[in-house]
């Protein structure tokens, strides 16, 4: 079961991970040279983050 949430919590963070970074760029009001860089740094950050929290939650290790 918990492949299952952590297959579905890493769809969702791609999505906002992508979001979140549209809208740092928007604010920059410029895209970023180094977007695929950026992008993959808030992916990892906030998949380290619930991915760690997911395992406390159901006890995986």
């Amino acid at each position: 079961m918990s492949a299952i949430y952590f297959t579905v919590v890493a769809v969702a963070l791609y999505f906002v991970s992508d979001k979140l970074l549209q809208l740092v760029e928007a604010q920059a009001g410029r895209r970023f040279e180094y977007r695929t860089l950026i992008f993959f740094v808030i992916l990892l950050t906030l998949a380290l983050i619930t991915f760690s929290f997911i395992q406390e939650l159901t006890g995986v290790s």
